[in-house]
């Protein structure tokens, strides 16, 4: 009886807890309903220039690496494929919608230790900073080889507009 008890009370506080999650989820989505959609994959691609395999981490506000995007699933952890092209950058993720990053739409990218939900070694997530509609926001994803991560890098690093990097080097 005693097991009971302690599974029914145990079933209860997870459920509290479950349900608080899900609140706290739904009135942040609803506080960023003004963040625009990205914006969607263009249909004429040619081929990448570089790809990587890994785990596509969140989307946050830039700068507040624990201010997850919640809406249009751009704060929830995926596989996916980086991949990088000469009109912009793709996360292609399994089990959630794409992030299309357009060229003109990126503003700096740099490694680090980690954002929301991913703390890696030194230099061990690739952090993109973008424009997304009114709001400057950070994507982070984490290579699948540790020795794609400089290439990913130097690869996003040559669509960064020259003005781009040149205000971020003031800053």
């Amino acid at each position: 009886m005693d097991r009971l008890i302690f599974f029914i009370g145990f079933a209860a506080a997870a459920a509290i807890v479950l349900t608080l999650f899900a609140v706290g989820w739904r009135g942040r989505r609803q506080r960023q309903s003004d963040i625009p959609r990205p914006r969607p994959l263009p249909a004429d691609l040619d081929l990448p220039r570089f790809e990587a395999d890994g785990q596509y981490v969140a989307t946050t506000t830039a700068g507040d690496w624990l201010d997850r995007v919640a809406v249009y699933g751009m704060g929830v952890k995926s596989v996916a494929t980086a991949a990088v092209f000469d009109e912009g950058l793709l996360f292609a993720r399994k089990g959630a919608p794409d992030v299309w990053i357009p060229r003109a739409d990126l503003r700096d990218v740099r490694l680090e230790r980690g954002m929301a939900g991913k703390f890696v070694e030194k230099e061990g997530l690739v952090l993109v900073t973008w424009q997304l509609g009114p709001k400057r926001v950070d994507t982070g994803f984490r290579t699948r080889a540790a020795d794609h991560k400089t290439p990913l890098v130097s690869a996003i690093k040559a669509l960064l507009p020259e003005s781009a990097t040149s205000s971020e080097e003031q800053l």
